[in-house]
């Protein structure tokens, strides 16, 4: 391996130093990707009004929707390229990095088309109301005219984090973040365009992040390099690629499909509702930072180290990131808990919006910790190639009975409160699932025992 690689094998060392040095990187830059997203609020709803802010708001868990499907295929991407990687076995990663990218192509054309000429009548089936519809429908679709963008830069940084760079993702993000943020700040609070242009100003800074990614691919060790001429579809292992990554997609997928049934219904309570609801998610954003760079970083110390065949560090690895995440994540709820009515006043000051706002922080924040541990639970699997277990968690868990207890418990007690505790019912449901597969399954042992035969 090149000694100036950024590239970091997780099979040796110290495993509290090896994860906590990945997971850093990954944590700043999953900060500054939610500064630039929560940006985009902060400046529309101080600069537009609350009838902008909720159409940026009610368009979220849709973009997610649509976009989740692909960051799901590109986790699955990573892992099977973090497996060969910890291997050893560089003629894998060089067909798996070059199936990746021709995958990324297509998919980021695919969503364009999907998000663009769906998203009027995907709106309207949300119950968008009608006074926020037509900007969503704008900024709904000015955005996903960069979906090559979006999916290229997530397929280009699973690969750069599958071989242990969380590095070099963290240098592009704070660029495109400042990008992202000046543009918001001369187009919309400058030139008042409106919330086209917040979302214009999300998909250049986006296509600037993936073309540093991909820069950077271009001229790595040869191990994980991309050579344009190689890029086509390997079809063994876009295989190996979909059957990994399908289950996360698909997860990514439901669990988006089920907010938006909870969009709809949080619709129903009016604009201010959704302005109010809508600057909390940002503000569940920050929350939500500890969770996800220690599930990222488990699903690649998991999956490096079970292709070098080390079990019992992978084990030890799984518990110290689980015990980490967990912790970090409820001192972060509860300090979103006291100081929620503020940080909702800093996107609009109405006193309806803080109150919705409010209000929802106060049901589901001290809860973090429940969903943290769904999360590195559903890493470690997906690390381990079992991505089908956390999907059908998810599906049960956070889509048929959380969609079910709003549908039916709404209809009888009229309260938006009702709705904010679909999540923590859920995120307890979900991680008394993962302990139960923990307690009754062989997962670990059974690839152990496979390998002694």
């Amino acid at each position: 391996m090149n000694k100036n690689s950024s590239a970091t094998l997780m099979t040796n060392g110290s495993i509290w130093k090896r994860i906590i040095a990945f997971a850093i990187p990954l944590f700043f830059g999953n900060l500054f990707q939610q500064l630039y997203n929560t940006a985009d609020s902060l400046i529309v709803g101080n600069f537009l009004g609350s009838s902008a802010l909720a159409a940026v708001s009610s368009s979220g868990n849709l973009i997610f929707l649509m976009v989740g499907f692909f960051n799901g295929i590109a986790i699955g991407a990573g892992v099977v390229v973090a497996k060969y990687f910890g291997a050893k076995k560089f003629d894998m990663v060089q067909r798996a990095i070059h199936t990746i990218v021709a995958l990324g192509i297509v998919s980021g054309i695919l969503l364009t088309l999907i998000g663009v000429l769906a998203a009027p009548q995907i709106l309207v089936l949300m119950g968008t109301p009608a006074d926020v519809l037509p900007n969503s429908v704008t900024y709904f679709r000015i955005y996903f005219c960069g979906s090559l963008a979006f999916v290229m830069y997530n397929f280009l940084v699973g690969i750069l984090q599958s071989v242990g760079d969380s590095k070099h993702p963290l240098i592009y993000l704070i660029i495109s973040s400042v990008i992202n943020i000046v543009l918001d700040l001369i187009l919309v609070a400058g030139f008042h365009f409106g919330v086209g242009a917040a979302a214009l100003a999300t998909i250049i800074s986006q296509f600037i992040s993936a073309l540093l990614c991909l820069r950077q691919l271009l001229k790595s060790p040869e191990e994980y390099r991309i050579y344009p001429s190689r890029i086509r579809m390997d079809w063994l292992m876009l295989r190996q690629i979909v059957s990994n990554g399908l289950p996360a997609g698909l997860q990514n997928s439901i669990i988006s499909l089920a907010n938006v049934v909870v969009q709809s219904n949080i619709n129903k309570f009016g604009q201010m509702a959704v302005a109010g609801c809508g600057s909390y998610s940002k503000i569940e954003g920050f929350g939500f930072l500890p969770i996800t760079c220690f599930a990222m970083a488990l699903t690649t110390f998991i999956s490096q180290n079970l292709g070098a065949k080390e079990y019992k560090r992978a084990k030890k690895g799984a518990a110290f990131g689980v015990l980490c995440s967990i912790t970090i994540a409820e001192l972060v709820g509860v300090a979103i808990y006291f100081f929620s009515p503020y940080f909702i006043a800093a996107f609009n000051d109405t006193p309806k919006v803080i109150s919705y706002g409010t209000a929802q922080a106060h049901v589901v924040t001290l809860f973090y910790f429940l969903l943290a541990f769904s999360h590195c639970m559903a890493g470690i699997l997906r690390g381990a190639g079992k991505s089908t277990v956390p999907m059908f968690v998810m599906l049960i868990c956070w889509c048929i009975i959380r969609v079910t207890y709003i549908s039916v418990a709404v209809k009888f007690i009229p309260d938006i409160r009702v709705i904010f505790w679909a999540y923590p019912l859920t995120w307890t449901l979900s991680s008394i699932a993962f302990i139960l597969y923990f307690l009754k399954s062989d997962w670990l042992h059974g690839l152990e025992k496979k390998d002694s035969l």
